[in-house]
């Protein structure tokens, strides 16, 4: 089954502890389980050029509210934590073997837990062997200091690979899928503002129906373009969107509801299912998107919006 994650990018940062210790609280309320993060969230935003923060507030959280671990599950990456301030990303821990030990109890630590419950490699590392990559998470799960593993911002070819070495070698791997995807589409080949980021395809979603890999969904609705449009990357503005858009709306209204339900319902009821990640800033932004979990569409209306395009 898939659910709504909570986003926890900008704690730490651009969303104070106060206001985020409120959004925590209000999401475990409205059942909510998964909260996403990584350990270099968000060195962008903070001044020392360095990330951690938004882990760190999930942990002081976590400490606060007796009985919360046993109702949620922690999500972090590493890999795109700054080695030097200066460089940013240029300078990316990356995926050794050392880096992903030191960075494993590095998140605990920040997050106050005994055990990652999903564990990401955020960014690909091609200057480290594949092998020398999949078998230091697999000890990790070995261990016991992680429950699961994923892969983000990878294609799914390299995700493959890297199961099928983790089969051979008798360790745990990637069972899950982190990439950019929502019911928009930018034009294929067309560069997004984050260079970074992996766009769900056709092919994607083959992969993760035929596998199983559960696929997970950042920018699930787009930093707010489906309500502003002048945040609607330059990738986006194309005649399919404009169809898309119709659909969208069309739906929304028989629905009595608004184009974010609507995109986080097509989402969550898909095939594959995915769990989209919602970075909401405010209690009541949320609740509405949490409100998408009752919202059912029917196969006519799912057929109309997958095949306007």
């Amino acid at each position: 089954m898939s659910e709504i994650v909570l986003g926890a990018m900008l704690f730490g940062t651009r969303i104070d502890e106060s206001a985020s210790f409120a959004l925590l609280d209000r999401f475990v309320e409205r059942g909510g389980r998964w909260i996403d993060t990584a350990n270099n969230y968000m060195f962008w935003g903070h001044p020392s050029g360095f990330g951690g923060q938004s882990e760190e507030v999930i942990g002081r959280w976590l400490a606060a509210r007796p009985g919360a671990r046993e109702r949620v599950r922690i999500s972090t990456k590493l890999g795109g934590q700054p080695t030097d301030a200066a460089r940013g990303l240029d300078s990316a821990e990356g995926l050794s073997a050392g880096v992903i030990r030191r960075a494993s109890e590095l998140s605990r630590k920040r997050l106050g837990v005994d055990r990652i419950d999903l564990y990401w490699a955020h960014v690909e590392d091609r200057t480290v062997p594949l092998e020398e990559t999949v078998g230091a998470f697999g000890a990790l799960v070995t261990e016991g200091a992680v429950a699961r593993l994923g892969a983000s911002n990878h294609p799914a070819w390299r995700v493959e690979q890297g199961r099928g070495i983790a089969a051979t070698t008798g360790v745990e791997g990637w069972t899950a899928l982190q990439l950019r995807h929502s019911y928009l589409r930018p034009r294929p080949g067309a560069p997004l503002p984050a260079s970074a980021h992996r766009v769900v395809t056709d092919e994607v979603l083959d992969f993760c129906r035929t596998t199983g890999v559960a696929l997970w969904a950042y920018t699930a609705l787009m930093n707010g373009a489906y309500v502003l449009p002048s945040r609607l990357d330059e990738a986006y503005e194309h005649r399919g969107t404009t169809r898309r858009l119709a659909a969208l709306d069309a739906v929304a209204a028989e629905l009595g509801t608004g184009r974010h339900q609507t995109v986080l319902a097509w989402l969550l009821g898909g095939t594959p299912p995915i769990h989209p990640i919602v970075g909401a800033t405010t209690v009541e932004r949320l609740d509405e998107a949490m409100d998408a979990l009752d919202l059912g569409l029917d196969p006519d209306q799912r057929t109309r919006l997958d095949e306007a395009a």
